[in-house]
């Protein structure tokens, strides 16, 4: 049985966010995730974490200025102390809130660089994330992003991103699996799930088109879970999708498909 994870991004926008970790332990999750605790008091965050026995499995590190369009900084060689910062920015965040797994979202490049450069950048940057998490025992996810929902971010499919992890061969660096986004390049989900199952250090979901709750599009969530579970994923699923309709009635599905939060 599947563990799964509520993204407060996403899930249960009905209320503002610090009320939205008592609403996912009302609706019955354990786990939940969101992308950036650095814009909010980190206490009240652990305090919420707490008071409804909920266990954070994932966060990202800081990814720029998102209100102004960035997406991430690992890609941009003009931002590599800007990064380094961020790195032990989410190493005390992590700590703090008692999260193992940090994703590295590598974002978009602004200025002349070549494609030579922009590569040895995202490497350097992102071996020293990983060199700096194993450290202090953390794991660092590497997610592609599809390039409709973001142009011009700079790592869009699953092969680019084990590419990446293959060349720099960190024990501790995985592939964020987002099936929305590997939907979005077209990409062959089961060969994903066959060939990847060991580097694969979360999951996320929603279906396509327009990124809402399994179901309401054309991904085979039934058969991809199984499968899944069949080859001996043992890590957390977010939900990441937007609900149709209010939040408690977009996770029908769990129980349509024979799961349980």
């Amino acid at each position: 049985m599947p563990f799964f994870s509520a993204n407060l991004n996403f899930l249960f926008n009905e209320v503002p966010f610090m009320e939205r970790f008592k609403a996912a332990a009302q609706a019955g999750f354990k786990y939940v995730e969101f992308m950036f605790p650095y814009d909010y008091d980190l206490k009240e965050i652990k305090q919420q974490l707490i008071e409804n026995n909920l266990k954070l499995v994932l966060i990202n590190l800081p990814a720029g200025n998102w209100d102004e369009g960035d997406r991430g900084i690992a890609a941009d060689p003009s931002r590599k102390e800007e990064f380094r910062i961020g790195v032990q920015k989410g190493i005390e965040a992590a700590e703090f809130l008692g999260v193992d797994k940090l994703n590295c979202l590598v974002g978009k490049v602004a200025g002349d660089y070549n494609e030579h450069e922009i590569m040895a950048n995202i490497l350097d940057n992102v071996e020293y994330a990983a060199d700096e998490f194993n450290k202090v025992s953390l794991k660092l996810m590497l997610e592609p992003i599809n390039r409709f929902d973001i142009p011009g971010f700079y790592l869009n499919t699953t092969e680019q991103v084990m590419q990446i992890i293959k060349k720099l061969s960190r024990s501790n660096l995985f592939l964020q699996y987002d099936i929305y986004h590997a939907e979005r390049e077209k990409e062959n989900h089961e060969h994903i799930i066959n060939e990847y199952i060991s580097r694969i250090g979360h999951i996320q979901l929603a279906d396509n088109p327009g990124r809402n709750q399994p179901g309401s599009g054309v991904v085979d969530f039934k058969y991809l879970i199984g499968l899944l579970e069949e080859k001996g994923y043992s890590g957390f699923i977010g939900m990441e999708y937007k609900p149709i309709g209010s939040t408690l009635d977009s996770l029908s599905w769990v129980q349509e498909y024979g799961y349980k939060l």
